[in-house]
């Protein structure tokens, strides 16, 4: 029997099941609401609902639009990160996500980046969206916002942005506390991430096409480009501890030398994402993660290390997919309907 698709084009993937929209990717908890969007003062409301610190909600109630960007950058960066680590033990699950961020592991120092990345894009382009009272297009030189709004042509403002968020994340850096030290540099790894992706796009205004006049304006690459850096920083984290700077009386993060190394210790790269204690294996079910049992994995690629040497399970099922699908005059594509086995592989408990 044949099935008429309406769209040419695949549509894009649904998030994971699990996702509700409503999910908080902390360490900003509490930014999943069923509010709808703020209309006059009911943002004020919906940022006396996010859990924000008291200097956090003041700021929030001063900003229009901020609470709902919020929320779109939880979401963003919670799928992204359960993309980015869809194969490996610790799939950036939200079980045992607040003791995970108790400590200082590489997962947790990844959670501080991609969700000050996320902030910093969702807040950027939401301003050239016209969803913030505060700011709008990007100023780039020669470019006013009447014209940008005329051609289409609204810059992402990452300048607004990351001064925004510059002044709304903290802590500081200047902290002498390690661990508040280690969150700060890696908040800032996740903009300045964002930041490496910015691009100037132009576009052309003439008669049949030609240049006569170009319009360029400040455009962020996609935040999976940002995420798949991040995963790189990640994989290439740097272990380190603390010392003291003596000409500046406070406290550093410091990376110490390989023992035997006559190399001295280095303080970590701008771009380094930076941890303090070693991870679990995230095998077995923790306050950390809920383990790898069940998990789905691929027999040639990942169930040896996914499974943690548990072995796994085979199942077949049948998986209904269109087939033989042909374009007809003029706006619609007809398939068929075709079914075939597949094994999926598990983990085992």
């Amino acid at each position: 029997m044949a099935i008429h698709e309406a769209h040419l084009c695949p549509s894009s993937h649904p998030p994971p099941h699990s996702l509700t929209g409503r999910e908080v990717l902390t360490p900003f908890p509490g930014l999943g609401t069923d509010a709808a969007p703020a209309q006059g003062d009911a943002h004020l409301k919906q940022c006396d609902l996010l859990k924000l610190s008291r200097r956090q909600k003041q700021l929030c109630r001063r900003e229009p639009g901020l609470a709902e960007t919020l929320r779109d950058a939880a979401h963003l960066g919670l799928l992204e990160c359960q993309f980015q680590f869809r194969h490996e033990r610790w799939d950036c699950s939200l079980e045992g996500r607040m003791g995970l961020l108790k400590r200082g592991f590489k997962e947790t120092a990844f959670l501080y980046a991609v969700s000050s990345a996320a902030l910093t894009h969702a807040l950027a382009r939401a301003c050239s969206a016209g969803r913030m009272e505060r700011c709008t297009c990007d100023d780039s030189p020669g470019l006013e916002s009447r014209q940008a709004w005329q051609w289409g042509v609204c810059g992402d403002n990452l300048k607004y942005s990351t001064k925004f968020l510059n002044n709304f994340l903290g802590p500081k850096r200047g902290s002498k506390d390690l661990r508040a030290r280690a969150d700060a540099h890696n908040t800032h790894v996740g903009m300045k991430a964002v930041k490496s992706g910015l691009r100037t796009t132009c576009k052309c205004h003439g008669v049949s096409g030609s240049c006569a006049v170009r319009t360029c304006w400040k455009q962020l690459s996609p935040f999976r480009e940002t995420g798949q850096v991040l995963k790189l920083r990640y994989d290439s984290a740097v272990k380190v501890s603390s010392a003291t700077n003596e000409a500046l009386g406070r406290l550093e993060l410091w990376v110490p030398a390989r023992p035997g190394s006559p190399a001295k210790g280095l303080v970590p790269r701008p771009g380094d994402l930076v941890y303090m204690e070693d991870s679990p294996s995230f095998c077995r079910p923790s306050k950390y993660s809920p383990g790898t049992a069940g998990r789905v994995c691929s027999r040639e690629a990942s169930c040896s290390s996914l499974c943690c040497g548990r072995g796994y399970d085979t199942q077949s099922r049948l998986v209904a997919f269109s087939c033989h699908c042909q374009v007809q005059w003029c706006c619609y594509v007809e398939c068929q309907q075709c079914v075939q086995e597949e094994l999926v592989y598990t983990c085992k408990p």
